[in-house]
């Protein structure tokens, strides 16, 4: 017998901590047609639910106003609950889905694609925790599509570190189209992006440089980080030159933006490509177009990722060619704690909320 009502956190409206509620009467949703009920164990934490709550992403001609991801046009309503790397077991289906997926242990795709199948365009994408409830809760609604059936040999808290952070690195590498042997420069690349970004350049056979602060050199080494640069220590440019002995940058993976953005096109090669997710740094940069047109860079921007990319992502984590980083669990009750050391980056990898119920069961690895 499933319960009436659940515990989660819902995000009230735009702001600091405050506006992030925990409460344990929110009524159980029902699956509709198309849909599983999903029984949350483990849901992971992402910079763009921060900046979702921070209303940060502003406006095309008012980088400074209060806006939500989609900006414009959101799907955003309040209360919303958040969390978008949802890992958890199949409890109910709706009308149209097989009574069979009763029990599946599954991870779930966020991506909205608001597409058909076979349509790549991310035009119009949306993602669970945005324009529909998420996983920061003990049970969400999904489509059954999104809820992807696996046996990766890990934990359920391990498996919630991969999907925003690695389906974002993935689609921007295909993005760039990156091929094997080729040398990425990934500036902050401690964080859940980061950290992917490096071992999915290594699953293509490419060889990633970090950038990042002191004190995370040796984990990202252990990933597969070919070289680190410290920044914030000197010049960059030079930096990055030392550390690769002089071979050139063929891609620059940004996640951090701001003063650096000009230093990581000069250091890029005549006819290299920038793609960048993020600008925890900045957002707002210098940018000199003779940079850009005289040493023929590319510049994309990429967010999210296909259907495609998550089914190679999937391939990863079940076969091991990734593996997952866990920075740290929390119980779903200490969300604000939770928040603040996300926020931090005092980590490597991704940290992970656990339903309160589940804390127990799920050993409650790497707690903190």
């Amino acid at each position: 017998m499933l319960p009436a009502t659940m515990q989660a956190v819902q995000l009230t409206g735009h702001g600091g901590l405050e506006m992030l509620a925990h409460r344990t009467d929110v009524p159980r949703p029902d699956p509709g047609n198309g849909e599983v009920l999903v029984e949350v164990s483990a849901c992971g934490m992402n910079n763009t639910d921060v900046w979702v709550r921070e209303g940060a992403y502003g406006t095309e001609t008012d980088p400074g106003s209060v806006s939500t991801w989609r900006r414009g046009r959101s799907t955003l309503t309040f209360p919303r609950i958040q969390g978008t790397d949802t890992v958890g077991t199949i409890v109910a289906v709706g009308d149209g889905v097989d009574t069979a997926r009763v029990g599946e242990r599954v991870i779930v795709d966020f991506s909205l694609y608001n597409r058909p199948v076979g349509d790549d365009s991310l035009a119009d994408i949306d993602y669970i925790g945005h324009g529909r409830d998420g996983g920061y809760a003990e049970y969400t609604v999904v489509p059954a599509e999104n809820a992807h059936p696996t046996d990766a040999p890990i934990s359920d808290a391990e498996l919630a570190t991969f999907c925003c952070a690695y389906l974002t690195g993935e689609h921007m590498l295909d993005r760039v189209r990156l091929a094997a042997g080729e040398r990425v420069l990934i500036t902050g690349a401690s964080g859940g992006v980061g950290s992917g970004l490096v071992q999915l350049c290594r699953a293509r056979g490419a060889i990633p440089y970090a950038v990042t602060s002191p004190g995370k050199e040796a984990a990202l080494e252990d990933i597969g980080a070919e070289g680190v640069v410290l920044r914030g220590t000197g010049d960059l440019v030079s930096a990055v030159e030392e550390v690769t002995g002089g071979a050139p940058i063929d891609v620059v993976a940004d996640l951090v933006a701001g003063p650096m953005f000009n230093d990581l096109l000069r250091i890029l090669r005549p006819e290299g490509r920038y793609t960048t997710s993020g600008a925890i740094a900045g957002p707002v940069v210098d940018l000199d177009l003779r940079t850009m047109y005289l040493k023929h860079l590319e510049l994309h921007g990429s967010s999210q990722g296909t259907r495609g990319a998550f089914r190679r992502l999937l391939d990863y984590i079940e076969s091991g060619e990734i593996r997952p980083l866990l920075g740290g669990t929390y119980r779903l009750s200490e969300f604000h704690r939770a928040q603040r050391d996300f926020m931090a980056k005092g980590f490597v990898g991704n940290l992970v909320v656990v339903p309160d119920a589940k804390w127990d069961e799920i050993g409650a690895p790497h707690a903190v």
